[in-house]
């Protein structure tokens, strides 16, 4: 789960910059947030964007694969590997990257109650 520094500095530097993209360790790798939105993820020197129904079928048509944190094959298909092809080129990443935040703030949307606030339970029976 090592992340090189040089290739953290590349990632974050193809995808905007550290004024565009928060880059903060976690678990081993690095997580990747856009203001509110986490995006994103490295690991194992591998960079992983959020995907959804509608964006993961692109990375599957390029071969790529579900982020497996454990290694086990029990994966997390919320988020796919980018191509080093895509990495490489600064405008094709940077569309890339602003699809997986529409895909995180959306996900955070869903998952919220519609007044914004918890809802309450009821009392429990006696």
């Amino acid at each position: 789960m090592a992340v090189s520094p040089s290739f953290r500095s590349f990632v974050v530097e193809q995808l905007g910059g550290e004024r565009t993209v928060q880059a903060r360790p976690m678990f081993g790798g690095v997580g990747l947030r856009m203001g509110d939105a986490f995006f994103g993820l490295i690991d194992d020197d591998t960079l992983f964007l959020k995907v959804d129904d509608a964006t993961r079928p692109e990375y599957e048509r390029r071969g790529c694969r579900a982020f497996d944190p454990f290694k086990n094959g029990q994966v997390m298909r919320g988020y796919y590997e980018v191509p080093a092809e895509v990495i490489d080129d600064r405008e094709v990443l940077t569309a890339w990257r602003d699809q997986s935040v529409g895909v995180a703030r959306a996900s955070r949307k869903r998952a919220k109650p519609a007044s914004g606030k918890p809802k309450k339970r009821p009392p429990p029976r006696r």
